[in-house]
Formats: C-alpha cells, structure tokens, sequence
C-alpha cells in the first residue's frame, strides 16, 4: 500500500473565471480533499498561481497532476513534498485586549511564538503569526486559555528550491517550438499559452 503523505501541487494558469472550480473537480473525481488552497499572480506576466495541499499517495497525485494539465486554461502544473519547497501559512488571531493587559504571561506567549500586533483597540487585538501548519497551530492552542474569538489561517504559499524555473523554461521552449511550426502561416495567432491542439478540456 502506497504511503499517504501531504503532497503540494503548484499550478500555473490564465487568471480566468472558473479555472478554480475546475480543478476542484479534479480532486472531487477522485475523493481527495483539498486541505488548503491559495491563488496569486506570479513573476510571469498574464499567468497566476494556484497552490493546492492534500493528503494522498503520490501515483494518486500523479494522475491529478496530469488530470489538471489537461484543463484548457492551464498552462503547467508541479508535484512537490514539503522537503522540495520552502512555504509559509499566515494566520490571525483575535483576543480580547483586557487578556492581554491583565495577563503579563500572554504577552510572553506572544513573543515566543514571533507573533506579532497589527492592531489593537479597546475591546480587541489581533495577531500575526507566520510560519508552517503545526507553528500557527501551536499558537491557536495556547491562546485558547485566553479566550481567543476568532482565528483564521491562509493557504499555503511556497516557492521550489530548485535551481531551474522549469515553468519559465517550458513556456520558452514552446514558443520557440511553436515560431518554428507557424513561420510560414502569419495568419495564423495562436493563443499565448495553449493551441487547441494541444490542450482539451475533457477526461478531468
């Protein structure tokens, strides 16, 4: 049996509408739940990133890498684990200011954990607190013996540590590749990241 571990797919796109629902449906198909997703412009222009988590063994992330990349909006997805990227979650947390004043080891809590104010009124302050799942998790827990209101977490952001930008190598080698093959068509202008060709928004 294949080991079940917490895997991160990196997905890049066109910022359009719906792309998000369909790759939940990707997911949905094979009853993986997605544990957290996140979705942000990246360093190449027109195209966003989706980063999604879940628990699953990788042949089955495979196929779901594969599924993603048949989606006519995506441009190219990654498989990564945790040893494989460098990310972070942000989290907020709100307590009511009168713990805080009244209570010297709330503070302490506060500094060992490198959180910090972003803002503070009579009734309420609010928390920051960047870092992994168990980190945000670890301060959720302790601030509960103080009457925590609301907490809230954010997907996980991650950026690969390897050398080579394989996206940005990809999208060059296939625009070079595609110059080559319509070089003697001008009418031809194909889409700047797909041909229909090539990409078909079926089999999810």
């Amino acid at each position: 049996m294949q080991e079940r571990k917490l895997f991160t797919v990196t997905i890049f796109s066109e910022n359009t509408v719906g792309i998000l629902n369909l790759i939940a449906i990707v997911y949905t198909r094979r009853c993986i739940n997605i544990e957290s997703i996140s979705a942000s412009a990246c360093s190449i222009p027109g195209v966003h990133k989706v980063t999604v988590t879940s628990w699953s063994d990788r042949p089955s992330m495979i196929k779901v890498v594969n599924a993603i990349e048949k989606i006519i909006y995506v441009v190219k997805a990654f498989l990564y684990t945790d040893d494989e990227i460098v990310y972070q979650e942000i989290a907020l947390y709100k307590v009511p200011t009168v713990r805080l004043v009244d209570e010297p080891e709330l503070e302490k809590i506060i500094r060992r954990h490198n959180a910090r104010i972003l803002e503070i009124t009579h009734d309420y302050t609010v928390l920051e607190k960047t870092g992994h799942n168990d980190e945000t998790e670890a301060l959720f827990e302790e601030l509960k013996a103080y009457d925590i209101t609301q907490f809230v977490r954010s997907g996980r952001v991650c950026i690969t540590k390897d050398p080579v930008e394989h996206v940005t190598n990809y999208l060059a080698e296939r625009d070079r590749l595609r110059s080559i093959q319509l070089s003697g068509d001008p009418s031809h202008s194909p889409h700047p990241f797909f041909s229909e060709e090539t990409k078909e928004n079926t089999n999810l």
